[in-house]
């Protein structure tokens, strides 16, 4: 008798809190060509109509070459690098912090991504711990597209090892005005307002206002399942159904944020590029045949230094109940309805 083959090493089982050290830089593959079919595919999977990342006419009359591919798009392809050596093992993605879209991204480009560790700190209970890595997203020519902290909850592999020196770096609460990279060839002096959708400028949003984007849209599980495979995100607890003792394979928090997104274009169609994040929190999970509602509040509004061209600071909240202004209970933890608060800027006429 012959004896059996014996499994070799080979395979990656994912990284665990021991295996990170501050100020190491983490290359992850594999580099990834994007094209039309990407946009077509987001479009399919999200109800995506902002007119800059839809026509090529509407982009070149902006003083772009071209329609751009949606800034979440290149988010979701980034973050998608990452999820085998970040967050395969991870409990739970805790937070986003200084996100900077430096350019758009196209068609034809090939995206790379990069992380540096930049904190780690052990949870109380020794099974776990947070890691922070800031992550870049760079093209063919090595230019930053896009560039984002995020720090996730990841398992021990021994409980018993000892705790690594905490370290938790110093984020900022919010981007400055200052801060957002504005693409130098956008214009908005020839906008075409009833193209776009709507006739709202910056002018027309007040600080403190609320917006209830109505529309609703359920998650199916096909969908789901093609966006994390779009997506190449192989995080096991959005694949495997057997990860959980429900049988529930958790949705992507991505595809949440890309979906309140779109549904936002009710009531800031005119906000159409996405150029900075000041944090956001996946609230609570999301599931097959869950009903995602969206609402944003107008948090700040500038000028930047383009003529005509103005930056919205929004608070976009997904809910799965339909609620609208509320957030937290009494205890300070958001309430069982809510599944995304999301802080962002976005560019849109003055």
């Amino acid at each position: 008798m012959t004896d059996a083959p014996r499994a070799t090493s080979k395979t990656n089982p994912g990284r665990f809190f021991e295996d990170y050290t501050v100020g190491e830089v983490i290359r992850h593959g594999v580099p990834r060509t994007v094209g039309s079919g990407e946009r077509a595919l987001y479009h399919a999977l999200y109800p995506a109509r902002h007119a800059l990342h839809s026509s090529d006419l509407f982009a070149q009359a902006c003083g772009l070459g071209a329609a751009p591919l949606d800034d979440l798009l290149a988010f979701h392809v980034v973050f998608g690098k990452t999820v085998p050596d970040v967050s395969l093992n991870a409990r739970a993605n805790l937070g986003y912090a200084e996100g900077l879209w430096r350019r758009p991204a196209r068609p034809g480009d090939t995206l790379r991504s990069e992380s540096e560790v930049i904190g780690l700190k052990q949870n109380s209970n020794g099974k776990t711990g947070v890691v922070w890595v800031r992550t870049r997203g760079l093209d063919q020519n090595d230019a930053v597209v896009i560039e984002y902290v995020r720090w996730v909850m990841v398992k021990k592999r021994d409980e018993g090892s000892p705790a690594p020196e905490t370290v938790v770096p110093a984020l900022k609460g919010a981007l400055a005005p200052s801060d957002l990279a504005v693409p130098p060839e956008l214009t908005f002096a020839d906008y075409d307002f009833s193209l776009a959708g709507e006739p709202h400028r910056l002018g027309d949003y007040q600080v403190g206002e609320i917006i209830d984007h109505v529309d609703g849209v359920t998650l199916e599980e096909a969908e789901h399942m093609m966006a994390t495979r779009l997506w190449q995100n192989t995080s096991k607890t959005h694949f495997d159904g057997t990860m959980r003792e429900d049988g529930k394979r958790l949705i992507y928090g991505g595809h949440v944020i890309s979906m309140a997104r779109a549904l936002s274009f009710n009531g800031l169609a005119n906000a159409q590029m996405i150029v900075g994040l000041n944090g956001g929190a996946h609230a609570n999970p999301a599931f097959s045949g869950d009903t995602v509602r969206a609402w944003s509040e107008v948090l700040d509004t500038a000028e930047t230094d383009r003529p005509g061209v103005g930056a919205i600071r929004l608070r976009l909240v997904a809910t799965k109940d339909g609620s609208v202004g509320d957030l937290k209970g009494d205890d300070g933890k958001y309430l069982p309805g809510v599944l995304l608060d999301l802080d962002y800027w976005a560019l849109m006429p003055v």
